[in-house]
């Protein structure tokens, strides 16, 4: 079983509150995900984030290939952390953890992935070809975007890693 890791970070000019506020509604996913994804929440982002929180959402992972999206969020540390949960989806695992941490002049935005794919050596045989670069497409997309809205933090460098 092979379990692959994204680590995402990013700087940017805001405040951790105003930072905290954005990222940990998930009613502004749609606005930090590509359009062509087609992404809709369907329902559970009526209040605001806790513990056993069910989300479900409708994306298109790729073209003409919709699935329904059903994440958990499983902890949640106002402020600092949140971790949200696939329990049914595209993934055989995902597990997400979002942290924001002040820094000098903002916030580091830092976004740990730990993700399965199903369908075993067909899945591994994808992975770099398909998921990965999506993953990568995605992650590019929310940085511009998260840095067009609030500012790159001034010298700070971002980075996208799998490993």
């Amino acid at each position: 079983m092979k379990v692959y890791r994204l680590v995402a970070k990013q700087g940017l000019a805001i405040s951790k509150e105003k930072a905290w506020d954005f990222l940990s509604n998930p009613n502004n996913l749609k606005e930090i995900t590509p359009e062509h994804m087609g992404f809709k929440i369907l329902s559970g982002a009526d209040k605001g984030m806790y513990p056993g929180q069910i989300i479900q959402y409708k994306v298109y992972p790729f073209p003409g290939i919709a699935t329904k999206w059903v994440t958990e969020i499983s902890h949640v540390k106002e402020g600092e952390y949140f971790v949200d949960e696939q329990r049914f989806g595209p993934y055989a695992l995902w597990h997400h953890k979002h942290f924001i941490k002040e820094v000098t002049g903002g916030v580091e935005m830092e976004d740990i992935i730990d993700y399965k794919i199903p369908l075993g050596f067909i899945g591994r045989l994808a992975h770099p070809l398909l998921v990965k670069q999506q993953l990568k497409k995605i992650f590019e997309f929310r940085e511009a975007k998260l840095n067009e809205l609030f500012g790159k933090l001034n010298g700070y460098k971002n980075s996208i890693n799998f490993e």
